[in-house]
C-alpha cells in the first residue's frame, strides 16, 4: 500500500519515467513505429497539422521524390500516382516532398496540396514543403544527399531499400515509367 501511495506521488511529482513495453499492445501508448535509421523522424504532412512518423514504414522499400507544382516535369505526378498503385499492395511507400528551392513552389500550402490533390489526384503520402538541399535540408534529405547527393533540379528520385542499406538516384529526367526506376524499385523489396 505504502509503496503504490509512493509510487503514484512520485508520478505526480512527474519524478518517474514511466516506459511502456511495446510488446503491451493493450496500452494506448504503446509505440510500435520504432526503427534504427534515418527514418526515424516525424514530419508535418501537407497541409495538416497531422505529422507522420516515417518508421511507420518500417521494411517496406521507398520511393521518395522532391515536387514543385510550378515545373516542366510536374506532370510526372501522375506516373508516380501509377506506380504507387501499382506497387503499394507490395509494400512500396512513395513520400513526396514539396520543395520551393529551385523556386517552382507555390508559396501558400493549400495552392501545392490542390496541385497534388486535386490536378493529379496524389493519394500517396505528401509532406509539408521543406529545403532538400544545403544545411536548411530536411533531415531526409540530409541523409539522401550524403548517400547520394543533392537533387540538383525538382523531381529527383531516390529509391531506398527496404532494409535501408541501398539508396538509387535518380535524376529529373528519369520518367517513373521508365524500365530503370522501376528495375530499382523491384530491387529495393
Amino acid at each position: 500500500m505504502i509503496r503504490k501511495l509512493i509510487f503514484g506521488l512520485t508520478l505526480a511529482l512527474g519524478c518517474v519515467s514511466v516506459t511502456t513495453n511495446a510488446a503491451d499492445t493493450n496500452s494506448p501508448s504503446a509505440k510500435t513505429d520504432t526503427c534504427d535509421d534515418f527514418t526515424n523522424v516525424s514530419l508535418r504532412k501537407l497541409r495538416s497539422t497531422e505529422t507522420l512518423n516515417l518508421c511507420e514504414f518500417k521494411n517496406k522499400p521507398l520511393l521518395i521524390v522532391n515536387t514543385a507544382s510550378n515545373c516542366g516535369f510536374t506532370s510526372q505526378f501522375e506516373g508516380l500516382e501509377t506506380l504507387y498503385k501499382k506497387y503499394k499492395e507490395q509494400g512500396l511507400v512513395v513520400l513526396g516532398f514539396p520543395s520551393d528551392d529551385f523556386f517552382q513552389e507555390e508559396n501558400d500550402e493549400k495552392d501545392t496540396a490542390k496541385v497534388c490533390y486535386v490536378n493529379y489526384g496524389v493519394t500517396f503520402p505528401m509532406l509539408a514543403t521543406s529545403a532538400v538541399r544545403g544545411s536548411d535540408a530536411n533531415p531526409i534529405f540530409k541523409h539522401l544527399n550524403a548517400k547520394t547527393s543533392s537533387p540538383n533540379w525538382n523531381f529527383y528520385k531516390y529509391v531506398v531499400s527496404a532494409d535501408r542499406q541501398s539508396v538509387t538516384r535518380f535524376n529529373s529526367r528519369v520518367k517513373p515509367d521508365s524500365a530503370k526506376l522501376e528495375s530499382a524499385i523491384k530491387s529495393a523489396f
